[in-house]
């Protein structure tokens, strides 16, 4: 979410005569695009900040502290601290060019009740694009700062996702993922089916046959996940079989503390669904470990679940408590080290699974999405299908980004390895030289993306 907010960011600036420096040293403005959902996150933005501030006590220039962050008490504490000058919540993006125009502090907080319909679009050639669907989220999950920084949800109409998409179909996209707090329930704001608006399976269908040729969408919320959108992945090519459905823990008793609104059984249920429809689904999820009062039982249980379900891939974090959130407010916080050795062994047993998917992988054909140079000179790098890191080395006649068939031949826990094939099936010969594709870009110095939100 935070890389769209940034591209709509630069976008603007770019149209209104900026331009984006590789540095910081080289740059007038600097932005900091922020993520709130954890501690860390906010140190790291102290950090930056703090060296701003000496760069900016030698020369002249504007600070600003955007996303997130920005929305919050503590952020706008922060920014004070630091002399930002803009100050910018997630729904007031588009407020860049009056910010900078103004000779005194810009700060804006305002939630949108609509998106913005016109987004530019992605440079000539990209082949990865994010499109927001909706924003803000109507759950409150007692860990979870969202509602209080993007505000209650707000889903976007299906004709300007569907403007969006043509934009960046022109511009060489070839994989589209579609963005949203809960995308499950997009069309459903407050509670209310919005008039005119598919649901989130039937918005599926109309984008998976645009001519795109991968569709991705993240994050979804288990409470909202439905059978007939397994059933669109199904029915539509061009969905990939990967699906991200965040559990949180394996146990009733945290669920409820953590007011996720569905049980273990019920998670299992849609599992249950996703693989009849799509037996091949890769699965990934999100893991709170050491949410206030969790037992070593309760503990037990989401090690259990990962036995049950046997996800792919997992984010796995130590709770961190969030002010302003009702569990930071109620609930007493575990012992750093009880919540670092649960983290350890969840890690292990992810591990397990990860090495054990990815093993079943070699031997196979995958379509593989290459983006470009791997870190090692002579290797492309890119994800399959289901969302698996694979590299290559580059191979004669296919050593650019794009879509190749790839023979996997070896296997991590954390990468896939392969040969990309010719149209008889086989092998092309390998480049004795580096990879001629385009360099990874550097990331902007005017605008600095966190970790998403």
């Amino acid at each position: 979410m935070n890389e769209y907010d940034t591209h709509l960011v630069q976008s603007q600036l770019v149209s209104l005569g900026a331009d984006i420096v590789p540095t910081v040293d080289e740059a007038d403005v600097v932005l900091v695009n922020t993520c709130a959902v954890r501690g860390k996150p906010v140190e790291k933005v102290r950090s930056l900040l703090g060296d701003l501030r000496k760069i900016k006590a030698r020369r002249p220039m504007v600070i600003g502290l955007m996303g997130c962050l920005a929305q919050l008490d503590e952020g706008q504490q922060i920014a004070r601290a630091f002399g930002v000058d803009i100050v910018l919540g997630p729904g007031s993006l588009l407020d860049i060019g009056k910010a900078l125009e103004s000779s005194e502090r810009f700060w804006a907080l305002n939630f949108r009740d609509e998106l913005h319909a016109h987004v530019p679009p992605p440079p000539q050639g990209t082949l990865q694009a994010h499109l927001t669907i909706m924003r803000g989220c109507d759950h409150h999950c007692t860990y979870c700062i969202v509602p209080t920084t993007r505000g209650p949800q707000v889903s976007r109409s299906p004709d300007d996702i569907l403007r969006e998409l043509d934009a960046q179909l022109a511009a060489g996209v070839q994989e589209v993922t579609l963005l949203g707090q809960n995308v499950n329930a997009y069309g459903v704001d407050q509670g209310a089916q919005l008039a005119g608006y598919p649901s989130f399976a039937n918005l599926l269908r109309l984008v998976g046959r645009s001519g795109v040729r991968r569709v991705k969408f993240t994050t979804s919320h288990p409470m909202n996940f439905t059978e007939d959108v397994a059933a669109a992945m199904a029915d539509t090519p061009a969905i990939c079989e990967f699906v991200h459905l965040p559990v949180q823990s394996g146990s009733n008793r945290v669920l409820r503390r953590m007011a996720r609104e569905y049980t273990r059984e019920g998670y299992l249920q849609h599992v249950t669904d996703i693989r009849r429809h799509l037996p091949h689904a890769v699965l990934a999820t999100d893991i709170i470990v050491g949410f206030p009062g969790e037992t070593e039982e309760d503990f037990q249980h989401t090690l259990d679940l990962y036995d049950e379900v046997g996800y792919d891939s997992a984010y796995m974090f130590i709770y961190s408590p969030r002010p302003g959130t009702p569990s930071y407010t109620h609930f007493e916080d575990l012992p750093r080290e009880v919540k670092t050795e649960r983290l350890a062994r969840l890690v292990a047993k992810q591990k397990e699974w990860s090495a054990r998917k990815n093993a079943a992988k070699v031997g196979t054909m995958q379509d593989v999405l290459l983006r470009g140079d791997a870190h090692e000179p002579g290797f492309l790098e890119g994800h399959t299908r289901g969302n698996h890191p694979t590299v290559v080395p580059a191979a004669v006649g296919a050593d650019r980004p794009g879509t190749y068939a790839v023979r996997i031949n070896h296997a991590t826990p954390h990468m896939l390895y392969g040969r990309i094939l010719g149209a008889d099936g086989q092998e092309l010969p390998i480049r004795e030289t580096a990879a001629s594709g385009p360099q990874r870009p550097d990331t902007a110095a005017l605008i600095t993306p966190l970790p998403m939100a």
